[in-house]
């Protein structure tokens, strides 16, 4: 292990992006042009599109080779294709029964997939907000959405002309559930568990009949067939809904809903996922499934008639046959007549398997293989099809005609986690190939090429070629919120891919994860051929060198403030780090220009960095020659194909010369001034910039002149990425939780979505995690990094924190502290710390043990108790015991803290001041010192334990 450490000492780091500004991104238009307009991205009627002209004196001047795309007008960009589904339950999932053409979300965008001919449609909402629930009539004519967010609107649809009909605004905190009733006269809206309201809608009249409210959360709803009723489950919870008096009254305002509870009997205190009505001669029956894995039937009058033992997630039936999706890929068909078990489909791909080259799963199952778990199932029963969404977020569609002989009629794999980086792959076929990495621990390989052949696509994803698996676990590839420990508690996933990066010559793919560790693999075998330990954080940019400065370079950029320059010809050997930056480093580019060789790199310190590459005796070393600071966050750079120019995205596109490093222009790129900029592309003939906000909106200028051509939208979240095929056809864009590309019908340019869907909680604070601070920045080259060099990482405070408490007045009983428990146990304390330690040292003797107390606060403590033979985690403390004052120190590569308690005080008593003993549920003073150069602070007043560990 070769130790690479600067000398220079550096700031705290900034913070993430910020969050999404609800702002337009649009850009005057010169007075004799119209003005772009904002589009919902509707496919548009197919028309020639003719070249557009070069106008004005151009900033770049024009490149000799170069493609010249059409110019994108407003009404030519349409959305092609979704690559991502963001379906959590049979709530996200529905079959039109007329057409069988099926319905899922994708963030805002419902995905209306036509499995036989395999061809999507798109209704795209216009507020941005996530789709949580949608429902087909039964007719098949409308659709009806529920959204999440503020004020959320129930959406109805058109489905064959895809435009809004119209839309109800009676919720405000999410919509959980929706359903048309048989008859297509009333649609009921179920709120979140924050929102508590049921309401059900003469969606012609555009006016709410009849409104209650639920005490539990609601996971499921179903309508009777004749319309009568419908029924609600969730937690603790089955009602059912009566309508025939409000279907009689007249009245104005609403009426009130009328519905009576299940009788669960034992089974009331469980909670029920899904529930359907039943059909034919089960009409009177109403079939639900509980988390604790039982089919229940309730029948005419409300009660629990039977059930059988199962474990499943959601369910779907029809007048024959009912299908329950279970755990570990496993669908199960019964018999509505008496709960009798019919047969066993078969399941998907396990995790973990090569799409490429493993086929002989689907032909016989694998003893120790895992199967990701079916979430979400729906039935067509005019072509006896089956559609089910799994864990890891693919779709599989059934042929269940025979169930002894199922067929596949189509199927998807989508990342299952956010997707944080795509790289244009030129030397692959199809031309249009293209990689994305994401926090699954995967990187895959798609193609957007129409024409490629069937023979040269995996059976299990037409536009799916290769996944490449840089980790061991297969914990990554399911969804978060599937994934619990031994006790319970979800799992907390620091895993995944970063960003990615292909060399020139097309050989090599080199990736850096959230860990710090760059990967290399051989792009055409799609073998790992070096792993290299290169940061102490997530590395956040990779860039190989352009074949025009004739060098073979890597450069390496991360959250520790370090860019690592490797030399690409002798095995990634380290050539420089630069250590100018003080904060995190976004991203940096090579460019060739008069002659030389330029490195130029931004950062969260908002400063830009100009180098030039010189040659001594030890070999190439760039050397800072310009240095700019703007006053807001620099987030991407693009460096046009003449190599004379950078465009830089913050607040505005900000164009600099790389020569001298002064700003020649400055393109609005928000019509407020709260929006940022997150993601610059150029496109290869240099004509276009793409530019994306943080209000979600993606535009695309004009480079010459800084006219906005086109702007849209479709994603729910933040984009983290912007790639342009390399033919100009295309543009695609992933986002904060998933991917999306453009695709090319006619002339028409075209944009596509990969799209994965909302970071749960558990994942949200992983997408921009805190900024590490170590008193001097440090880097372990290590290409042969073990697997125990990688779990003993040491977690900053706040992500994983074990605090002992040497406190022996106080009782061994077990303490709660609000939903933070407090257990005795036992601690080898470490060597002392002191203010310039950057990290802990390990102590050389084993110390004897003393009675402690371990802090544990729910997701935020990881790993197991600290023990002596920990290098990286280890408080160290010292007690007033008698004061009734409690000091100690909380430890970790990445800063120090001191923290000192002080218990509560008991009412006065005359002049003497009686201190009571600590309830370990209140702590009245905390005075918090960092030791590693770090701001002090003082925080009064905390009420709870958590309250503590989060500050």
């Amino acid at each position: 292990m070769r130790l690479y450490q600067s000398k220079k000492e550096h700031a705290k780091d900034a913070t993430s992006p910020p969050p999404p500004v609800p702002t337009t991104l649009l850009l005057p238009s010169p007075p004799p042009k119209p003005s772009p307009q904002l589009l919902p991205l509707t496919p548009p009627p197919l028309s020639e599109v003719p070249e557009r002209k070069s106008e004005g004196p151009s900033l770049p001047p024009p490149t000799p080779q170069k493609l010249v795309p059409p110019a994108p007008k407003p009404n030519d960009v349409t959305l092609e294709k979704v690559l991502g589904i963001t379906a959590l339950g049979n709530s996200c999932l529905a079959c039109d029964p007329k057409t069988g053409l099926v319905a899922y979300p994708a963030g805002c965008v419902v995905v209306l997939l036509n499995p036989r001919k395999n061809r999507q449609q798109h209704l795209i909402n216009t507020s941005r907000k996530t789709i949580t629930a949608l429902s087909f009539s039964q007719d098949g004519k409308y659709l009806v959405t529920g959204e999440s967010g503020h004020l959320p609107a129930v959406r109805l649809w058109d489905v064959s002309e895809r435009r809004q009909v119209s839309e109800l605004q009676k919720h405000e905190y999410g919509v959980s559930c929706v359903a048309f009733s048989p008859d297509g006269k009333h649609i009921v809206s179920v709120g979140n568990q924050h929102d508590m309201m049921v309401n059900v809608w003469a969606w012609k009249k555009d006016v709410v009949i009849a409104a209650n409210k639920v005490s539990s959360k609601v996971t499921g709803v179903s309508f009777s067939e004749d319309s009568s009723y419908f029924v609600t489950v969730g937690n603790r919870h089955v009602k059912f809904w009566y309508l025939d008096h409000c279907k009689a009254s007249k009245a104005s305002t609403p009426m009130p809903l009328l519905g009576r509870s299940g009788l669960l009997g034992e089974l009331r205190n469980n909670f029920f996922c899904d529930v359907a009505c039943g059909r034919g001669q089960k009409s009177e029956s109403t079939f639900c499934v509980t988390f604790s894995g039982l089919l229940c039937e309730f029948n005419g009058n409300r009660m629990l008639d039977k059930w059988v033992d199962l474990v499943a997630q959601s369910l779907s039936l029809s007048w024959d046959r009912i299908f329950c999706s279970c755990a570990d890929g496993t669908v199960r068909v019964f018999s509505p007549l008496d709960l009798r078990f019919v047969c066993t489909l078969p399941r998907p791909h396990p995790l973990g398997a090569d799409v490429a080259h493993q086929l002989n799963h689907l032909l016989c199952s694998q003893m120790d293989a895992r199967y990701p778990d079916a979430t979400a199932v729906t039935y067509d029963p005019i072509s006896r099809w089956l559609s089910c969404v799994y864990a890891d977020h693919s779709v599989f569609v059934w042929d269940v005609t025979d169930l002894t002989r199922v067929a596949k009629v189509h199927s998807a794999l989508f990342h299952a986690a956010c997707v944080w980086d795509l790289e244009m792959v030129a030397s692959v076929r199809p031309v249009c190939a293209f990689l994305s990495c994401s926090s699954d621990s995967t990187i895959r390989l798609w193609h957007v090429d129409e024409r490629t052949h069937v023979h040269s696509r995996n059976i299990l994803s037409t536009d799916l070629l290769k996944i490449i698996y840089t980790g061991t676990s297969t914990a990554a590839l399911q969804e978060a919120e599937n994934l619990t420990n031994t006790d319970g508690q979800p799992v907390e996933s620091r895993v995944g891919v970063r960003t990615i990066c292909v060399s020139p010559d097309g050989k090599h793919l080199a990736s850096g994860d959230r860990d710090g560790i760059l990967r290399i693999h051989n792009l055409s075998s799609m073998e790992e051929i070096l792993k290299v330990e290169a940061h102490d954080a997530e590395i956040l940019c990779l860039e190989y060198s352009k074949p025009q400065t004739g060098l073979q370079l890597l450069a390496t950029a991360s959250r520790d403030r370090l860019i690592h320059v490797l030399d690409a010809t002798s095995d990634y050997s380290l050539v420089q780090t630069l250590d100018e930056h003080s904060s995190s480093i976004t991203a940096v580019r090579f460019a060739a220009t008069d002659g030389k060789v330029r490195l130029i790199s931004c950062g969260a310190d908002k400063s830009i960095y100009f180098r030039t590459a010189h040659t001594n005796d030890t070999g190439t070393e760039f050397r800072c020659s310009h240095h700019t600071v703007r006053k807001t966050t620099l987030y991407d750079m693009g460096v046009e194909p003449s190599c004379k120019h950078v465009a830089v995205g913050c607040q505005d596109v900000l164009i600099f010369n790389i020569s001298n490093g002064k700003q020649k222009k400055l393109y609005r790129g928000s019509l407020c001034d709260d929006g940022s900029l997150l993601r610059v592309q150029i496109d290869p003939s240099g004509q276009y910039v793409a530019a994306s906000c943080s209000n979600k909106n993606i535009s695309i200028f004009d480079f010459r002149t800084g006219e906005c051509v086109a702007t849209m939208f479709g994603h729910s979240e933040i984009v983290t990425g912007l790639r342009f095929t390399n033919d100009c056809k295309h543009l695609i864009t992933p986002r904060s939780p998933l991917p999306c590309e453009n695709k090319e019908s006619g002339k028409r340019p075209q944009y596509l979505l990969l799209d994965r869907g909302p970071l749960k909680a558990s994942s949200a604070r992983a997408s921009s995690p805190s900024p590490g601070s170590p008193q001097s920045p440090c880097s372990y080259m290590n290409p042969t990094a073990s697997s125990m060099a990688k779990s003993s990482r040491s977690l900053s405070v706040g992500e994983g924190v074990h605090i002992g408490l040497d406190l022996p007045h106080f009782p061994k009983a077990r303490r709660s502290w609000g939903d933070l428990d407090v257990v005795e146990t036992s601690w080898h304390p470490l060597a002392a710390v002191t203010p310039t330690s950057s990290r802990i040292p390990q102590p050389k003797q084993p110390l004897s043990p003393r009675r402690s107390l371990e802090l544990k606060a729910g997701s935020f403590c990881q790993g197991s108790p600290t023990k002596a033979s920990s290098p990286t985690v280890g408080p160290a403390c010292e007690v007033a015991s008698y004061t009734g004052k409690a000091t100690f120190t909380i430890c970790s590569s990445r800063r120090a803290l001191q923290l000192h308690f002080s218990p509560p005080q008991a009412k006065r008593d005359g002049s003497e001041t009686t201190r009571g003993g600590w309830d370990g549920q209140t702590v009245i003073a905390v005075e918090v010192h960092f030791l590693s150069q770090l701001p002090y602070f003082v925080s009064r007043n905390l009420m709870n334990a958590r309250d503590l560990l989060r500050t």
